[in-house]
């Protein structure tokens, strides 16, 4: 006879018994902060000081199963993540994140097959909705290099900027841009010529491919700014603010399909010139700009994870326009450079944390540079590309900020040097 023998337990009395649910419980209660799970094995997890991340099997069979159990009621506070290590959860890939964040749940889960991977069978409380993998690539199209034009340049997952490609849709400057969908992008608005505004959008696949001209739906306008909401899963985005005949602080709400939402009335001080990046994962800052009086501002308006627009912020940092903002480290936010209150390019950033807090200025990041643009790369950080430097010559630099927000010098630029080229991050995949 041959097969797999299961657990046992040896009663008192003499007698064999299979262990409830053939599994073997852990008698040692995981407090680590890491554990590598096999099959047929329980585990009590203890996150009362430390996450936990549980790495699941490499090589799984159709009917393995684990169970997990909260063993302090902690993992509100922190959380059990599971590694799948390759294989799928519940049909996700393994890029996708598994976390569990209810206090008091007990997880048995089970390898059903290479298709859906491990399946909860049963949990008490459900909270393994997955989160898509972050931003690893980026995209600068368009902008002004003496005329206007509808160039683009892609950022792989290193931070590398490639040469000139041809875009599609219309040239133009002054628009924004903005990841959405959770891997795609779409680019708004802008200025097509020396002349007024459109508010016509491209979208760009989550391959860089930048779609022809979609129809406006918002008002035509320039100047503005755009970044996600709502998270990576939700795929909302916004684009806020701008001008056109005046400053104006109108939004328009972008769906998970790239579909552009009609005007929302403004809340924040219309201005134009202004930064927008995501913080805290899922809301948004729109901060500084130029006012209707052409006098520069330094003051915010967060953006909740609904899409709401708040009131303005008093200003912290230094007044001014025509900066560039990215988020970076997975939940916080900077702006940098732009030009000040007398018209002068500035090299400092601010620091956003994940609560939408800005930090007074940072001087001496890079060399002074306005009228730029900036996006997450590399899953948490960012980089700023392009714009017009201190004598007012158009640049094709870069500098890339890592996860902790600090700036590195100048990286000498491939593409043609240009100002306001709007960026955004597409792609799940490095």
């Amino acid at each position: 006879m041959s097969g797999k023998i299961v657990n046992n337990v040896f009663r008192a009395s003499g007698v064999i018994a299979a262990t409830p649910g053939g599994l073997d419980w852990s008698t040692a209660v995981v407090t680590g902060s890491t554990l590598s799970a096999s099959a047929g094995k329980g585990y009590f997890i203890n996150t009362t000081s430390n996450a936990c991340t549980v790495t699941l099997p490499s090589s799984a069979e159709i009917g393995d199963q684990i169970v997990f159990a909260d063993y302090a009621r902690t993992w509100s506070t922190n959380n059990l993540i599971i590694d799948t290590n390759g294989n799928n959860f519940q049909g996700d890939p393994d890029t996708y994140t598994v976390d569990y964040s209810t206090a008091g749940q007990s997880l048995n889960i089970v390898y059903s097959d290479a298709t859906k991977g491990w399946l909860p069978v049963s949990d008490d409380a459900v909270a393994d909705a997955p989160s898509p993998p972050a931003t690893q690539k980026g995209i600068f199209a368009f902008g002004n290099s003496g005329s206007v034009t509808n160039i683009k340049n892609l950022v792989n997952s290193s931070g590398v900027v490639a040469s000139d490609a041809t875009g599609v849709g219309t040239a133009r400057s002054n628009a924004a841009g903005t990841t959405y969908g959770g891997d795609k992008g779409i680019f708004g608005f802008g200025n097509p010529a020396a002349s007024g505004y459109t508010g016509i959008t491209n979208l760009v696949s989550n391959s860089g491919v930048v779609a022809s001209d979609t129809s406006a739906v918002g008002t035509a306008r320039q100047g503005l700014a755009a970044a996600q909401y709502g998270g990576i899963a939700a795929g909302t985005a916004i684009f806020g603010f701008g001008f056109i005949s005046a400053a104006t602080g109108i939004t328009n709400l972008v769906n998970s399909s790239g579909v552009v939402g009609s005007d929302v009335s403004a809340v924040g001080t219309g201005r134009n010139y202004l930064g927008g990046a995501n913080y805290g994962g899922d809301k948004v800052i729109f901060g500084y700009g130029r006012l209707n009086s052409g006098s520069v501002t330094g003051i915010t308006n967060l953006v909740n994870s609904s899409g709401v627009v708040s009131s303005d912020v008093s200003a912290v940092g230094t007044a001014r326009k025509e900066l560039a903002a990215a988020s970076y480290g997975n939940d916080k936010a900077l702006f940098v450079g732009g030009r000040n209150s007398g018209g002068t390019a500035v090299s400092l950033k601010n620091l956003v944390n994940s609560s939408g807090v800005v930090a007074s200025d940072v001087t001496g990041v890079g060399n002074a540079t306005r009228s730029y643009q900036a996006t997450l790369y590399g899953g948490d950080k960012a980089i700023f590309a392009f714009g017009v430097d201190g004598s007012g010559n158009y640049v094709n630099k870069s500098n890339l900020v890592n996860n902790v927000g600090v700036m590195a010098s100048d990286v000498s630029g491939v593409g043609t040097a240009r100002e306001w080229s709007p960026a955004l991050g597409y792609s799940s995949s490095a």
